[in-house]
């Protein structure tokens, strides 16, 4: 197995470990979700905010694992076509020195940076790059819609047959509006939202 093969498999690898990790936070957004039910029936509404809130999150971050294991699966199919057909690079032998701990990191910001000087050696490139670092760095931030916090927390009292003991607008299933919570509840985001900064 020549070094270029090796890395293939080893691209073809990290494609399925990030796979891997979306489901894990797919399997932890369910959990969350359950604990805002719980937190919901017994009327501890800012417990099932936090939930709901670590909820989203993992949900962001597995959108972003399988982004990232999509592209890393693309470059892949690259890198197989270039060995193929005989046509691997200096510049792209290069690139894979590094590769194998930034692989095993699962950090996604460095295997998007490893994605990004692969990607250049590519003449023609399917995914726009640009676009999809644009999508990432929305979805990776901290911080949750209150809005979506708010539909997720309704949702699952709807699902428990509760009734939401909090202040949502009228109709706010149907479409997405802006959160009118009580002055303690905004009082407690924005003690979150300090905590969050000197995090």
């Amino acid at each position: 197995m020549s070094s270029m093969e090796k890395n293939l498999f080893n691209l073809k690898f990290a494609a399925k470990e990030l796979s891997r990790n979306a489901k894990k936070c797919d399997k932890e957004e369910k959990l969350e979700k359950a604990k805002i039910k719980k937190a919901i029936q017994k009327g501890n509404t800012e417990v099932a905010r936090i939930h709901a809130e670590n909820a989203i999150r993992q949900k962001n971050q597995a959108i972003n694992f399988l982004r990232m294991s999509a592209r890393v699966d693309a470059v892949a199919a690259r890198v197989q076509t270039a060995v193929t057909m005989g046509k691997v690079t200096k510049s792209m032998a290069g690139v894979v020195k590094s590769m194998d701990a930034t692989l095993k990191s699962m950090n996604l910001e460095k295997i998007s940076a490893l994605m990004d000087k692969f990607e250049q050696q590519f003449e023609t490139l399917d995914v726009q790059t640009a676009q999809m670092e644009d999508t990432m760095s929305n979805t990776t931030t901290l911080t949750t819609p209150q809005n979506q916090v708010d539909l997720l927390l309704q949702e699952m009292a709807d699902e428990a047959g509760l009734d939401l003991n909090m202040e949502l607008p009228q109709g706010q299933t149907g479409s997405v509006g802006t959160s009118v919570a009580s002055t303690e509840q905004d009082e407690l985001s924005q003690r979150l939202a300090r905590l969050r900064d000197q995090v």
